[in-house]
């Protein structure tokens, strides 16, 4: 895509615009911020807990100057709670994490003018470009199996069905080998 500049954050450098992407955030789910999931206060508050996760980092995509997509995420702690809910039976070692194992992708969104055009694969990769990390996941919700399906055809593969939250909808995780260990 002509035009589209990235620019890396940290936790730290990410409250300096944090209003953008909330702004973002807010016009991207503009027919469900009346769901409680949804809320933009909500996805604040998810964007906070990653933030103070070690190994945060995040990629924004800019058109024009105006912020038109951004992805960020973090490692996966011993203690981490991205599991939680999972509902499909996988063995042990598929969800045990080491502090350095796992990079979960939390959010990777572009604005509906810039979809179809490649701005949302140049942040991901972006993003995934200097990580340490053997594998990176991410969710998809299940009402979305085409977003899925474009998961897939970047590598992505499905390791189960996961309700992250009372209230959240049903997700796929979904797992992405960064190194040349097994897919676990």
């Amino acid at each position: 895509m002509d035009g589209l500049r990235l620019e890396r954050r940290d936790a730290e450098s990410l409250n300096d615009i944090r209003p953008q992407l909330l702004r973002v955030y807010a016009e991207i789910y503009a027919d469900r911020l009346q769901e409680e999931f949804h809320h933009v206060e909500r996805f604040d508050e998810r964007l906070g807990w990653n933030t103070e996760v070690p190994g945060f980092g995040a990629v924004c995509g800019y058109l024009d100057g105006r912020p038109i997509g951004y992805a960020y995420g973090c490692t996966l702690q011993p203690d981490t709670r991205w599991w939680t809910g999972l509902r499909t039976p996988v063995a042990a070692n598929v969800i045990t994490e080491t502090g350095s194992r796992t990079f979960a992708l939390s959010e990777l969104m572009v604005v509906q003018e810039v979809r179809g055009t490649g701005a949302a694969r140049k942040i991901h990769d972006a993003l995934l470009s200097d990580r340490s990390e053997e594998r990176v996941t991410l969710l998809v919700e299940r009402e979305h199996p085409r977003v899925r399906r474009l998961y897939e055809s970047w590598g992505y593969e499905w390791r189960g069905e996961v309700l992250p939250f009372p209230d959240a909808p049903l997700y796929d995780a979904l797992v992405l080998q960064l190194s040349g260990a097994a897919v676990g």
